[in-house]
């Protein structure tokens, strides 16, 4: 059947301003913008926007949707069958949210990925990289310090990071992960906050470590990212060659030089932040890792100003663990106290879209483009706040061509 969405405002994905016109759905594609309303026969489905604005869908360059407790420790003891109803729920309130793609960023796997290709459940197009990769004692090594190894051995596998040491071993993971339909490969490249025993200031993985991951996904026509929060750290991985990089919360102005001149891509996630320090202790969030969130919290704005000054492609991402998904849509009004709505929702829609590797497809309204659309009670580019009130102001999701929600 043909779908128009007719008397549409819409934002492109890439306008400073809202375009005009009637948007014609055929076998999941944008197939034409008119200028004049098409007839109406039987096999039409016609829908009036008029009165919203029509955008591309959202999308999420880092979720976690194999993580349902936001003590990491805690999360990994749940039973795995446990963790995939968390997830079904996880992914449908975000698809309901205007979400229409997410990039799992450690965790999510073939089968959530097919059982959503299927329609068992529902949920955004999920693109994953399986799970991430950590050095013994990193960001993704979940044990508790004083847990001793069972065998004497290091060693560690959760739901959401594995842990591996040496080239080989990382090389093994990564091919491993790719054999499994993985999209990407994420490291973790230095401390971070959630991980209970390492400092947030350390740089993880060896050069030769980072630089086995780099050769290993680009020679299979992947990509890797890395976990980084510390400027040395982020400067490493910049100068080893990883093409995409995470959080990036204490940047410097250089730094931020550096990752533009490379054409380096960033993914940073300010509602994580907002939401542990708003929520976090109460939400059992060890007081090891909430002290590690005060050394962000005042600094992280600050990153997203030198990102933006410094021109580097920076992307649209959250990090929300466990409870705290339902926050999603709060970085959107976060990211406008330092950027205009336009290039937030660019982040949110064409920028991410590059940078996951399928700016061809998604993240624009045009001819061609697969029809993940949004329509938003309200303009978007004068007020972000249409988003914060978790989709009731989004009454009409469409992926693929198909109606996910329609509340008009």
């Amino acid at each position: 059947m043909i779908v128009v969405l007719t008397d549409a405002a819409f934002f492109d994905g890439t306008s400073d301003e809202l375009r005009s016109g009637h948007i014609v759905i055929e076998d999941g594609r944008i197939a034409d913008i008119a200028d004049s309303q098409p007839s109406s026969d039987g096999e039409r489905q016609i829908i009036s926007v008029r009165g919203r604005t029509l955008m591309p869908g959202l999308i999420d360059a880092h979720v976690h949707s194999y993580f349902p407790d936001v003590n990491a420790t805690a999360g990994d003891r749940w039973p795995v069958t446990m963790v995939a109803h968390w997830a079904a729920r996880m992914l449908a309130a975000s698809l309901n949210r205007g979400f229409t793609t997410v990039r799992d960023a450690g965790g999510a796997d073939q089968g959530l990925c097919l059982a959503i290709e299927r329609g068992w459940i529902s949920g955004p197009t999920l693109i994953y990289c399986g799970k991430a990769l950590s050095q013994t004692g990193g960001h993704g090594d979940m044990r508790d310090p004083h847990q001793a190894s069972w065998c004497g051995c290091s060693g560690y596998v959760g739901h959401s990071t594995q842990v591996v040491d040496g080239p080989e071993q990382v090389r093994l993971a990564i091919r491993e992960e790719l054999r499994q339909g993985a999209g990407f490969i994420k490291i973790m490249g230095s401390g971070g906050v959630a991980s209970p025993a390492d400092p947030l200031e350390r740089c993880q993985f060896s050069d030769e470590e980072i630089s086995a991951a780099v050769d290993e996904t680009r020679r299979q026509g992947s990509y890797v990212t890395a976990h980084v929060h510390p400027d040395e750290a982020i400067r490493r991985c910049i100068e080893l060659g990883v093409p995409c990089l995470e959080h990036v919360t204490l940047i410097s102005d250089s730094t931020a030089a550096l990752a533009a001149e490379r054409d380096v891509s960033v993914v940073p996630t300010m509602a994580v932040i907002n939401a542990l320090a708003r929520h976090g202790r109460e939400l059992g969030f060890p007081s090891v890792s909430l002290d590690k969130l005060a050394m962000l919290e005042p600094l992280a704005l600050r990153s997203l100003e030198r990102l933006h000054q410094a021109g580097v492609r920076t992307g649209f991402g959250t990090d929300l663990l466990g409870a705290l998904e339902r926050y999603q849509c709060t970085e959107f009004a976060i990211r406008g106290e330092v950027w205009a709505p336009a290039d937030v929702l660019r982040s949110a829609t064409s920028v991410n879209a590059e940078i996951l590797g399928i700016g061809d497809r998604v993240g624009k309204v045009a001819p061609g483009y697969d029809a993940d659309l949004i329509a938003v009670s309200g303009n978007p580019l004068v007020d972000l706040n249409l988003f914060t009130d978790d989709g009731r102001n989004v009454p009409l999701v469409i992926k693929k061509g198909r109606i996910a929600k329609n509340e008009l």
